[in-house]
């Protein structure tokens, strides 16, 4: 594999992605991951399950190129055809490989699983193949040099595809001799656009160096702002872009890496030995989820309550039926008793309330959808505030108990300035 413009090219697999049921993120991955080392991607190919397809794809890939990652088709299932496509291209067997039977054999222990025949297909490898350990999944990735192309084989799961990159990418590196220089700072932000960071950051930093490439990657709830640099002398410049970013959004930034709202939120809570719990509505408990999903999470939340209709919210949270009939549950009479109701049955410290109307159907001229209310604080302060964000239900959930984890994310910071969605989404 030679070194001097690495010709890389990217063979994606499986009917699910060609049909648009499963969504490519594997490739932007090993892109990602390659670019550590300056590596680009000259050509990526998405190909269904289909063996002639496949092979005539994989063929044509290794006359082409000098490395060649085919990703997904590694399961046990019949449509799992990459060892089978593989050892055709490169005219050998498939034989077990005891590497590979040995690591079922261990996965399967370790789950108390029976290794059935179905499992021992991921064993049967190109003869001649090298295992790419995988520490998650069942099956192992494997390699195979095919003329002069070096072809990695690795799963289409994200989870298990993560993991095995590091040691991948590291390989590269050492072949290559090429050290890692590329150097990504990755600053998660939430409550800012893409356009309104960049307006900013054009107007308050016009001598940006050159040296530092300034990226921007647009999600649901976060933004995620890319300081990227490709040789260790421009560190410093890379580390004075990041605290004049600081300067300039402060409290939008959450961390850095891959740092989410409810990571954030429970670390703050395990410095102060404080806990959290969360009354929602029309979140129907994602904020409680969000938290969870955190390994260690118990430590700073110990409940949360769905209580979607309004029996539920009087007869479990306590909230006054007056004040439901007076003022609807999408009030800022009804989540702040909401919170307090939380905060007592769970004898939390912190609280989020959320109350909305999260459509497409059940606003009104006064209360359109959108409309949402939130409560947060503790028994001694409960603040909320009304905002309206007009979008579709599955976003308007993801941004409101984004929004709720942000508001205890900002009181355990002690921060008092409002955020900039305030303005932007509130209620008119």
């Amino acid at each position: 594999m030679r070194d001097s413009e690495l010709n890389v090219q990217l063979l994606l697999t499986g009917n699910e992605i060609m049909s648009g049921d499963t969504v490519d993120s594997n490739s932007a991955m090993i892109a990602q991951r390659l670019g550590e080392l300056a590596i680009g991607v000259y050509r990526k190919v998405t190909v269904g399950d289909d063996v002639p397809l496949l092979t005539q794809e994989l063929t044509a890939m290794c006359a082409s190129a000098d490395l060649v990652i085919v990703n997904g088709g590694l399961g046990p299932t019949i449509d799992d055809l990459t060892a089978e496509i593989l050892a055709a291209v490169a005219g050998v067997p498939l034989q077990e490989h005891p590497e590979a039977v040995a690591h079922l054999q261990q996965w399967c222990a370790k789950r108390n699983l029976h290794l059935n025949a179905a499992n021992m297909k991921q064993a049967m490898l190109p003869a001649g193949a090298a295992i790419v350990d995988n520490p998650v999944g069942s099956a192992v990735g494997f390699e195979l040099t095919v003329g002069t192309c070096r072809v990695i084989c690795t799963p289409g799961v994200p989870g298990e595809l993560r993991p095995m990159l590091d040691g991948i990418v590291a390989d590269l590196a050492a072949k290559l001799q090429r050290p890692m220089e590329r150097n990504i700072l990755r600053l998660q932000t939430f409550g800012l656009g893409e356009s309104t960071a960049q307006q900013i950051i054009t107007d308050k930093i016009p001598d940006w160096p050159q040296a530092v490439e300034l990226g921007f990657r647009a999600g649901a709830p976060q933004m995620e702002i890319k300081l990227s640099i490709s040789n260790a002398a421009a560190r410093d410049a890379q580390q004075r872009c990041r605290d004049q970013l600081q300067q300039l959004f402060g409290d939008h930034i959450i961390g850095e890496g891959d740092t989410t709202l409810a990571q954030r939120v429970l670390e703050l809570l395990r410095e102060r030995g404080a806990t959290l719990t969360t009354a929602e509505s029309c979140t129907g408990g994602l904020i409680a989820s969000q938290l969870t999903r955190v390994p260690g999470s118990s430590e700073g939340f110990h409940a949360g309550f769905v209580t979607y209709s309004n029996a539920i919210k009087h007869s479990v949270l306590g909230v006054r039926e007056d004040t439901l009939a007076e003022h609807g549950a999408v009030s800022e009479e009804v989540v702040r008793e909401m919170a307090l109701g939380a905060l007592e049955r769970a004898s939390a410290d912190y609280a989020i309330a959320v109350s909305g109307i999260a459509g497409p159907d059940g606003g009104s001229a006064e209360k359109p959808v959108g409309t949402v209310w939130i409560a947060w604080g503790d028994r001694d302060n409960i603040r909320a505030r009304g905002l309206c964000w007009p979008v579709e239900r599955t976003l308007f959930q993801t941004m409101i108990a984004a929004a709720g984890l942000d508001m205890i994310r900002r009181i355990l910071l002690g921060v008092e300035e409002e955020p900039r969605y305030f303005g932007q989404r509130r209620i008119r």
